[in-house]
């Protein structure tokens, strides 16, 4: 087995190998993964973090030892809390990195990639956070434009959005609305629920298609053509823009 770790900012995790393929999620700077297959261009692989696959170009990434990629999933994991900083090398060369990318072997503002060190002054989330922080973290994501696949601040899916939250507060979700549903505890009404708390919606034929973040007052805070705030009754979400409901109320889950 070969491992691997994203040295760029933000690469985007394929369908299949090839450029023109649909983007199924990103890998963010610092973010690793095994790699189960690899050809001369494309490798395919699976996220430490939530086991999510897909290909990747092998232009995108370094690979790293098995050591290494042990070392640095058994670590506590840093974040970079700034919507988007920058780290630089030795060479004075500077990488951006979005909100929510990784930090290997953080210590004193340095962190490194095999031999390579980089230094970076920003922001540094790393604690597990509690469930009234949720809803402020999300509010980091306000605005944000809806990218199928997107799990950044400059473009981000539903369900990227709240995995992406709930990972800045110290909590795993796993990558798809209907995966994150499976997790967690069932409410039985609006009524029971709390700001931090995950509502999923569903099509006519049943399957769960999206998700947003519960807030105070029958609020819920989610990726629809953007990250926005929109009512949320029994029936499903109520966009006051359009005068419509927009969304179908499949369940409502507590996961912290």
């Amino acid at each position: 087995m070969l491992y691997g770790i994203c040295n760029i900012s933000i690469a985007p995790l394929r369908a299949i190998a090839i450029d023109s393929s649909e983007m199924v999620s990103q890998v963010l700077f610092g973010e690793t993964f095994e790699i189960i297959e690899q050809d001369k261009e494309w490798s395919k692989i699976r996220l430490t973090f939530d086991t999510y696959e897909g290909f990747i170009d092998n232009k995108q990434f370094t690979e790293i030892t098995k050591e290494l990629f042990l070392k640095l999933s058994s670590e506590k994991h840093y974040y970079s809390g700034e919507i988007i900083d920058f780290i630089t090398n030795d060479n004075d060369e500077l990488t951006t990195i979005p909100l929510g990318a990784s930090l290997p072997f953080y210590e004193s503002s340095k962190i490194r990639i095999n031999t390579n060190s980089y230094r970076y002054d920003g922001a540094v989330l790393s604690e597990i956070k509690v469930k009234s922080d949720i809803a402020k973290t999300a509010f980091l994501y306000l605005n944000t434009p809806f990218l199928w696949g997107g799990k950044t601040p400059f473009g981000i899916d539903a369900a990227g959005f709240t995995q992406m939250v709930y990972k800045l507060c110290g909590h795993l979700l796993l990558r798809d609305a209907k995966e994150q549903a499976t997790q967690g505890e069932v409410l039985s009404f609006i009524e029971e629920s709390e700001a931090g708390d995950l509502a999923f919606f569903d099509n006519e034929e049943g399957e769960i298609i999206h998700v947003g973040i519960i807030l105070n007052d029958y609020h819920i805070i989610h990726a629809h053509g953007k990250v926005r705030i929109d009512t949320l009754d029994h029936s499903g979400i109520f966009n006051a823009d359009l005068q419509k409901h927009t969304h179908k109320l499949r369940i409502i889950k507590k996961l912290i």
